[in-house]
């Protein structure tokens, strides 16, 4: 099947029928944001999947596109990759879940603790989001206190995205207890130390978020917090298992009190993490983090075969050198078509996000829109960047870097003729977060 067009419109007629029948039922039309029609450029994108395969998805009208989405992050290995799913059909055929704990258990936690620096106790959720919440919630227990720092993006929690954009639904005396603050910035950290003494229960922040962070900033966050007396916790969700094998921790060599992991761990499976230092996750004998589907068993599973392959292959060295062709080339023809300030890729090579700025360096939602119009009518689908899988080909990059070949000058020529509202086949784009 071709999955590559000279920029000819693809067949949808299935994806718009289905999201006609969506609109009635299913708010958003789906199950999350950043999957939604508004994240996706109108008569142009698809809006429903229904197979992948390595590190191509395919449409419900058959349209083939190389993904650099990995369902936001969770495919380390690859779409359907056969030793995982060898051995969630292994266990499939014992049991999905039983009436007591399960072996696997065990053995994950154990080979969580011997990865993950911080970890000598483990606790297991399905979502970030679990493991995020649960984190503040225990740190809260240890420390006695209740004021939480953050930077990055933690799930959807009152205690976090009541200090975003999004926090319709939260109470006011909820949203008080939560202070963000912007990631890298340190002053800013010591500054709400000082605003809040003696009250900081924990700050929890993304060790690798977008833009990659020096390693100077993550031992001052660490000082500073054994200094106070706060809960460090590392949000990995995203970086666990992607970054390097023990996650950011590893690479930057700084040692939170507490770290999240999700999405990689289980290539595509449901599975997210609590661990850290025993003294602090042994109070979960008290602080409530239960749930039926804790132990499920087809997740801890495939948890344990996609490490298995995490540490049997070159796994993070394939998505960093991959990941870093894709953000150089990307850059390079940017730089190539004049627009290098209005459209470039940075960030960590196996995950990088992309800048769409205008003149005034403001976000250009239009000019978003509009280069993922021409690349995904060109046969690659990604939102914000590219999330990396070990099933990414060298043949795969070189047709991205092909499509984005031809993407590029025609962002460049609207950019240069004023016009690049009125190239748009669509609405423009929105963002999930908007500033205030």
């Amino acid at each position: 099947m071709v999955i590559w067009r000279e920029g000819g419109r693809r067949p949808l007629e299935r994806n718009r029928a289905l999201l006609e029948r969506a609109k009635r039922v299913v708010p958003v039309c789906s199950q999350t944001f950043s999957k939604c029609p508004t994240q996706f450029v109108e008569h142009v994108s698809p809006n429903f999947l229904e197979r992948g395969q390595g590190s191509h998805v395919w449409d419900v009208d058959g349209n083939e596109y190389i993904d650099y989405l990995m369902g936001l992050g969770p495919i380390i290995l690859g779409y359907a990759y056969p030793a995982v799913d060898e051995a969630v059909r292994e266990q499939l055929g014992k049991g999905s879940i039983l009436s007591l704990a399960h072996p696997l258990e065990v053995e994950v936690s154990e080979l969580i603790c011997e990865i993950v620096p911080c970890a000598e106790m483990v606790r297991f959720g399905k979502n970030g989001s679990d493991a995020t919440a649960a984190a503040v919630r225990v740190a809260r227990a240890y420390t006695g206190r209740d004021i939480i720092a953050c930077s990055g993006y933690h799930g959807w929690q009152d205690w976090y995205i009541g200090s975003t954009t999004r926090a319709a639904g939260v109470p006011e005396a909820v949203r008080e207890l939560t202070c963000a603050f912007e990631p890298g910035d340190i002053d800013a950290l010591h500054r709400l130390f000082r605003e809040y003494a003696g009250r900081i229960a924990a700050v929890v922040m993304e060790p690798a978020g977008g833009l990659e962070p020096s390693k100077e900033y993550l031992e001052k966050a660490r000082e500073l917090t054994a200094e106070q007396g706060a809960v460090l916790v590392f949000d990995e969700v995203v970086s666990g298992f992607r970054i390097a094998l023990g996650g950011a921790q590893e690479y930057f060599g700084v040692t939170p009190d507490l770290c999240a992991l999700g999405k990689a761990i289980a290539n595509g499976f449901p599975l997210a993490v609590i661990c850290g230092r025993a003294d602090i996750m042994s109070l979960f004998e008290e602080v409530f983090f239960s749930f039926t589907f804790g132990g499920e068993c087809l997740s801890l599973a495939a948890a344990k075969a996609t490490i298995a392959e995490l540490r049997r292959q070159d796994v993070i060295e394939h998505i960093w050198r991959q990941g870093e062709k894709l953000r150089d080339g990307l850059n390079e023809i940017s730089r190539e078509a004049g627009i290098e300030r209005n459209l470039y890729c940075y960030g960590m090579a196996p995950r990088t996000a992309m800048g769409f700025k205008d003149e005034r360096g403001a976000d250009w939602l239009e000019l978003r829109t509009l280069f993922q119009q021409e690349v995904v009518r060109r046969g690659v689908l990604q939102s914000y960047g590219h999330c990396v899988c070990h099933s990414h080909s060298d043949e795969d990059v070189q047709r991205t870097l092909d499509v984005y070949r031809e993407a590029i000058p025609i962002c460049a020529a609207a950019i240069r003729r004023g016009d690049v509202a009125e190239r748009l086949e669509g609405p423009v784009l929105e963002a999930i977060f908007r500033r205030p």
